[in-house]
């Protein structure tokens, strides 16, 4: 009996890849580039199962065009880049691959927030230039962490796990999320805030939420001119959360102290971005996850979902469950 094709869109991490080219005829797309639009359509025409991406966008169309696709799974937790809705109607489960990067990206976060803090990039670039000649009083000083307001938006398990590390620097947390979590409070010791409360009150705002039509430009011109002079803001959640151009002012007219990316909009940032050219802004290529050990788990975990798709079975980890209540469009 003929192995059941898959289209990978990317070389991933052998523990996920072996598996399923033990399984799989796979069709892996080896180029360190992504592969354009055009190039996933051509390989997923007679695709049973897709393993993509959050740099693939997998929508409708593509959907239509491939006829015997059965399962689509996302090596990421986010899942902006497919239309689940359009997946759903079509009887397709979607993976994602949910808590096994949440202490990873958690790690980084709080590294973003101390390096831009304490202006760790300006330091290396100050010495990588020359001009380290004697110690000063003045040089290069930053603001402490320790005792400082941090603002977090988005509290799910990446949010909670940041609030656990800021516990060691004797920080005061404040949340928002479109859901409360009283339970969290008391244990957590974190205080639930409106969006207004938390951009005024907080020394630092770290984006952890969802990338959606209420969380697009989240923070924009208006957003950073509620901030603190000293504020300075990460993103490890999506890019497009934050208005860039706005940032980009924020930062240069000294709105608000810093900021460090993780994530950008678009990915890459493009090499005109005036966010390169500030010294407050520190900008990294979306390696939050990159871990050796939590990348192998999430390509297992990726996996593991599209060989339960093929399979007919429930997918270990869906984003669209009510898709098994559904019978799949003729």
């Amino acid at each position: 009996m003929a192995k059941p094709k898959v289209f990978i869109s990317r070389l991933i991490p052998e523990e996920g890849l072996s598996m399923l080219r033990e399984a799989a005829d796979a069709d892996v797309w080896e180029d360190p580039l992504p592969p354009s639009y055009e190039k996933i359509l051509e390989h997923s025409r007679d695709a049973d199962g897709i393993l993509s991406l959050l740099t693939d966008t997998i929508d409708a169309a593509l959907m239509a065009a491939s006829p015997r696709l059965k399962v689509i799974s996302n090596m990421a937790v986010g899942y902006d880049n497919i239309d689940i809705a359009a997946a759903t109607e079509r009887g397709i489960p979607v993976g994602n691959t949910p808590g096994v990067l949440t202490d990873t990206t958690a790690d980084f976060a709080f590294a973003l927030l101390m390096a831009a803090a304490r202006r760790l990039q300006e330091g290396v670039d100050y010495v990588r230039a020359g001009r380290w000649l004697a110690w000063g009083p003045r040089l290069l000083t930053g603001v402490d962490v320790h005792g400082a307001t941090l603002g977090i938006i988005g509290f799910g398990r990446i949010g909670q796990a940041v609030a656990r590390r800021s516990a060691g620097f004797g920080m005061r947390v404040l949340y928002n999320d479109p859901r409360r979590r009283p339970e969290l409070e008391k244990s957590m010791n974190v205080a639930y805030a409106d969006l207004d409360t938390l951009l005024r009150e907080s020394d630092f705002i770290t984006l952890h939420a969802e990338l959606n039509a209420t969380t697009r430009h989240l923070l924009n011109a208006e957003a950073f001119g509620k901030m603190k002079r000293g504020a300075v803001v990460v993103n490890t959640a999506r890019g497009a959360m934050i208005d860039q151009r706005a940032l980009s002012e924020a930062l240069a007219f000294g709105r608000i102290r810093g900021a460090a990316l993780d994530v950008t909009d678009p990915e890459p940032i493009p090499m005109s971005s005036p966010l390169l050219d500030l010294p407050n802004c520190i900008v990294v290529p979306h390696m939050a996850s990159a871990s050796v050990a939590t990348r192998g788990r999430m390509a297992r975990m990726a996996a593991a979902n599209l060989l339960a798709g093929l399979r007919g079975e429930r997918l270990p980890t869906c984003v669209n469950p009510e898709v098994y209540s559904k019978s799949p469009r003729s």
